[in-house]
């Protein structure tokens, strides 16, 4: 755990001032170029590890949700860890409310460099959650979170953002960030709408307008494939660092110039997780090896059902050593990738690669009969309607994510019918904890402000599957719900 740390002339003060704009980026976080952006499940404890090994100067943590983070002691444990080595580290939060923010953002201050809001996250979730992109219409809700960060946490406040189709506004919003007290801004170049299979090209022009137009660094986002790009994005943005998401979880090497065989890349990410217990779930030990593996697994499809299905330390040592036996073998022994004077390039343009080497992976676009989605779009003229994704899932991947699926809800259902789990929950609601849901075969948390005490999924069918009339409209309702909390609507004949 480290302190906050403070200007000179702050010290010799009664008033301390954190460092604030390119102080903080010099002399904190040592003037990164190379960053790990945060990715839900993907930018955790042991893939920092890993990352920060191969040339990563600077990790951004997972995107936490600050009201779970701030009421909920378990998610807290569970996706927040981190050592003394894991520096320098930005914790990033999404939120729609200035206080709850601040609470969750009091409880790491003190481990970590800064605090980023997530103000670019794309995803239906973050639609229904108003949060990430989906606050990109309320500027003045954005700039009380930052404002409140910025004049009540000891280490300042950051931001990621997605650009607006017109650049002109882009730069009205970064300034109203950098105003509120926005210490970096990173500037991820696409629109909100570009994402999965429409993701597209970032526009590095319209990132470099930005950086121009501000008095605080900037970091750049998006196109960063391999190393070469890391330079080509610094010369045209004009900007203080860059940002690789994607990028960083297909080669974690990617900003050392190294493209690693994919064997010694899993190799080495298990044994951290094995050296450091916690620092990820097999959850995302999985994903992370789906995508490590992704260049030859079209040619192992045995092994990808294998990886789907698997789901212990020992299986995904396993699955590693048979990979790597099997292009060994196929390779006559090679081990190491000697790049070329010159790379061959598909019909894309993309480099031809081997299988067994590290790479960067590109979505392949929808069909063009397939119309695209505008539910996320920032232009408000955007249609309404959404077209039907098509889905390139392997049938037996689908399969065994089913299977697993039945076999985690039966695991579930043996738990909640066991003696220990009835009494305990019995005892974690008489100790005046996080309330477990009401519902007899629910293990979800419940909500201290829903009118049953339970968790949405349960609240909602109790009030309107079930027929349960329970209480009238609670005080502060809007008179419309039953359950205000979880905007649960009366049963009606």
């Amino acid at each position: 755990m480290t302190k906050p740390v403070y200007s000179q002339d702050a010290q010799k003060s009664n008033s301390p001032r954190k460092l604030e704009s390119f102080e903080f980026y010099q002399n904190v976080l040592g003037s990164p170029k190379h960053i790990v952006a945060p990715m839900v499940d993907h930018s955790e404890y042991a893939w920092r590890i890993l990352s920060r090994k191969y040339g990563a100067e600077l990790c951004y943590t997972p995107m936490f949700h600050a009201r779970l983070f701030a009421e909920n002691e378990q998610y807290r444990t569970e996706q927040f860890v981190t050592g003394p080595n894991d520096r320098p580290l930005i914790v990033q939060f999404c939120a729609n409310d200035a206080e709850t923010l601040l609470k969750a953002a009091k409880l790491v201050e003190n481990d970590c460099d800064a605090v980023d809001l997530n103000l670019g996250c794309p995803q239906g979730i973050a639609k229904r959650g108003h949060y990430g992109s989906f606050l990109m219409e309320d500027w003045d809700l954005i700039c009380e979170m930052v404002s409140t960060l910025h004049k009540n946490l000891a280490v300042p406040v950051t931001c990621k953002i997605r650009v607006y189709p017109d650049v002109n506004k882009t730069i009205e919003y970064a300034k109203r960030l950098q105003a509120a007290g926005c210490q970096i801004l990173t500037v991820h170049g696409r629109t909100r709408e570009m994402k999965g299979h429409k993701t597209g090209i970032a526009d590095w022009e319209q990132i470099r307008r930005v950086k121009a137009a501000l008095q605080i660094p900037v970091f750049a986002n998006g196109n960063i494939c391999y190393f070469e790009d890391v330079g080509r994005c610094l010369e045209v943005t004009e900007c203080d660092g860059v940002m690789t998401a994607e990028g960083n979880l297909y080669n974690p090497a990617l900003f050392s110039g190294e493209l690693p065989p994919i064997w010694r890349i899993a190799e080495e990410y298990l044994q951290i997780c094995t050296n450091n217990p916690g620092s990820a779930n097999f959850g995302m030990m999985r994903a992370h090896l789906f995508k490590i593996f992704a260049p030859c697994l079209p040619d192992f499809t045995d092994l990808r059902t294998d990886l789907a299905l698997k789901h212990t330390m020992e299986d995904f040592w396993e699955i590693t050593r048979e990979i790597k036996k099997r292009i060994l073998t196929a390779t006559n022994n090679a081990k190491n990738f000697t790049p070329p004077a010159k790379y061959e390039l598909d019909a894309r343009g993309l480099r031809i690669l081997p299988n067994w080497i590290c790479q960067p992976h590109f979505r392949p676009e929808l069909p063009s009969s397939a119309p695209a989605s505008n539910e996320n779009s920032t232009d408000p003229a955007a249609a309404s309607t959404a077209g039907e994704s098509t889905s390139d899932v392997d049938p037996a991947i689908a399969k065994a994510r089913i299977k697993r699926k039945e076999l985690r809800r039966q695991a579930k259902l043996d738990k909640i019918e066991s003696e220990e789990y009835i009494n305990a929950k019995k005892a974690r609601k008489a100790a005046g904890k996080n309330p477990v849901c009401a519902s007899a075969k629910c293990l979800n948390y419940g909500s201290s402000k829903c009118v049953v005490e339970s968790c949405k999924n349960c609240c909602r069918e109790r009030v309107q599957v079930k027929k349960i009339v329970v209480l009238e409209v609670g005080e502060g309702c809007s008179g419309n719900y039953i359950c205000e909390a979880h905007k649960s609507l009366p049963w009606k004949e």
